[in-house]
C-alpha cells in the first residue's frame, strides 16, 4: 500500500522540521531534504496539532494523486476535516487524482487565546493590491512567503530581500504589520519529478495547478496561531464564470482552516480588470502614488518587457491610469513590441492568460482609445484568435523531452541524472525571447 510517514516534529523558536518517509513507490517525489519552514513569530507553544498542518498541506495531494495514506502522531480536529472538504475538491476537479486516507493517532482541539487580527497573502501584485484595498479598515498582517516563485537557494537571496523591502515599506506606509515566512517547501519535495508525472494533466505547474492554494495557506498555520489570526485572505488569481483547473479556487481555499482560524478565497467576484479599477479608484482618492509589483522577471520592480509586465500597463491604461507613475515603463510605442512577442510565441502562455486577455479585450471594446497606437493594437486584440496564440507558445522541447523521460526512469538513474539536467536548464530558461 502506498504511504507517507510524517515522522517527529520539531519547532525551535521560530524554526518547524520535520522529515518524512514514503513507500518505495512513492520515493521519486521527495528528495533527502528534511521539511523546514522559518517564521518571525516564536512558535514552540503553538500545539502539535497545528505545527503538523504545514508539512501535512504540502504532501497531502501528493498523496491523493497516487491513493496513498498518510500517517502522522497528531493533528487538528479542524484541520483534519479540511483535508476531507479540500480532497473532495481536488479529486471532483481532476480526474488523475486518486485520494487517501489521513491517520493520526489522536487528534487535538485546542482552545488558542482569543484574537481579532487578520492576514493576507502579499506580493504587492494586482491581485493581492486589490485585497488589501478592500479589507484596508482591518489593517490586515501582509505575510509574503518564500519557497515558491522565490526559491531558498542563496542565488534568490537578493530577490528576497528586494521583497523583504517592498513589502515592508508598503506596510509601514499604510499602517501595517508584516510577516515573512521562509520554507522548502518545493525543494523537499521533488518539484519537477511531480511536473514530469503529472504536467500532461495541467495547464500550469504542479504546485500552480494543484497545490499552492492548500499549501500556502497551510504554511500560515502556526505563525497564524501564534498571532491570534482569525481570518486569513488570499486573493483570488481568477474570477466567477472561469471553470479553470488550478490549486486555488474559492471551493479550496474557503475549506481551509484549523482551530481558531479561517481562510477566505477574495475578491473571486471580480475580474483582474475590475480589480486594477478598485485599485484606481483607491489612488484617486488616497494614494496616488501607489506601486504595483506583478513582474515575472524581477522583485526590485517591474522589467516592462515581460507579457504580465505589458499587460498590467494595458490593464493600467483601460482603468484611467497611467502605467510609469504605478511601476511600469510603458508608451505607446511598447504596443508594437506587445503585438509581436503575442504573435512570435515569445511568451508560454496558458489558459489563465488568455482569459485575462479576454477580459482586457471586453473593456477595450468599451474604452476610446488614447493614440492612434493604442487603437491599432486594440484593433488587433479585436480581431486576433486568443486560443491560437496560446496553442502556439509551448514550452522549449527540451522540457517536454524531459518531462517524458523523466516519467519512465527509474528513480536511481533519475536522481543521478536529475542535478546535470538542472544545470543544463538554467541556460535555457530564456530562449524563447531575444528582448
Amino acid at each position: 500500500m502506498s504511504s507517507i510517514i510524517i515522522d517527529e516534529i520539531s519547532a525551535h523558536d521560530d524554526r518547524l522540521e520535520c522529515s518524512v518517509r514514503s513507500s518505495t513507490d512513492l520515493e521519486r517525489f521527495f528528495t533527502d531534504e528534511p521539511f523546514r519552514t522559518s517564521y518571525d513569530v516564536p512558535i514552540e507553544d503553538v500545539p502539535a496539532g497545528v505545527l503538523a498542518i504545514p508539512v501535512l498541506a504540502q504532501v497531502c495531494p501528493v498523496a491523493w494523486a497516487n491513493g496513498a495514506d498518510v500517517y502522522i502522531d497528531e493533528v487538528d480536529a479542524t484541520f483534519a476535516r479540511a483535508l476531507e472538504d479540500v480532497q473532495a475538491s481536488l479529486c471532483e476537479m481532476y480526474d488523475f487524482l486518486e485520494g487517501g486516507t489521513l491517520y493520526a493517532r489522536s487528534t487535538i482541539e485546542p482552545e488558542p487565546e482569543p484574537g481579532d487580527e487578520s492576514g493576507l497573502l502579499f506580493t504587492g501584485g494586482v491581485d493581492s493590491t486589490c485585497s488589501y484595498v478592500r479589507h484596508r479598515e482591518e489593517s490586515p498582517t501582509l505575510i509574503s512567503i518564500r519557497g515558491w516563485t522565490i526559491t531558498p537557494d542563496a542565488a534568490d537571496d537578493e530577490k528576497w530581500a528586494a521583497l523583504r523591502e517592498r513589502v515592508s515599506g508598503f506596510a509601514a506606509d499604510h499602517g501595517c504589520e508584516t510577516a515573512f515566512i521562509e520554507s522548502n517547501m518545493l525543494s523537499f519535495l521533488d518539484h519537477p519529478m511531480l511536473l514530469a508525472h503529472y504536467k500532461r494533466y495541467v495547464d500550469g505547474g504542479w504546485y500552480s495547478s494543484v497545490g499552492h492554494g492548500l499549501g500556502l495557506l497551510g504554511l500560515c498555520a502556526p505563525m497564524a496561531y501564534a498571532r491570534g489570526m482569525t481570518d486569513l485572505y488570499v486573493a483570488a488569481t481568477h474570477w466567477d464564470g472561469i471553470d479553470l483547473e488550478w490549486g486555488s479556487r474559492p471551493d479550496i481555499d474557503e475549506h481551509v482552516r484549523w482551530t481558531g482560524t479561517a481562510c477566505h478565497h477574495d475578491a473571486y467576484e471580480l475580474t483582474r480588470q475590475e480589480r486594477l479599477d478598485v485599485i484606481a479608484d483607491y489612488v484617486r482618492s488616497e494614494d496616488p502614488t501607489l506601486q504595483l509589483q506583478t513582474c515575472n522577471n524581477r522583485m526590485d520592480g517591474n522589467c516592462g518587457e515581460c507579457e504580465k509586465c505589458y499587460r498590467t500597463a494595458v490593464g493600467l491604461r483601460l482603468s484611467g491610469l497611467e502605467p510609469p507613475a504605478h511601476g511600469y515603463p510603458f508608451s505607446d510605442a511598447d504596443y508594437h513590441d506587445l503585438r509581436r512577442s503575442l504573435e512570435r510565441g515569445d511568451w508560454v502562455l496558458g489558459q489563465d492568460e488568455r482569459h485575462m486577455w479576454a477580459d482586457i479585450r471586453e473593456r477595450a471594446r468599451e474604452t476610446e482609445p488614447a493614440s492612434s497606437a493604442e487603437r491599432t493594437f486594440f484593433e488587433w486584440l479585436e480581431t486576433v484568435d486568443l486560443d491560437e496564440l496560446v496553442s502556439s507558445s509551448e514550452p522549449p522541447l527540451t522540457h517536454r523531452l524531459f518531462w517524458i523521460g523523466a516519467r519512465n526512469t527509474p528513480n536511481s538513474v533519475y536522481s543521478t541524472v536529475y542535478p546535470a539536467w538542472r544545470t543544463a536548464k538554467a541556460g535555457l530558461q530564456f530562449v524563447r525571447s531575444d528582448r
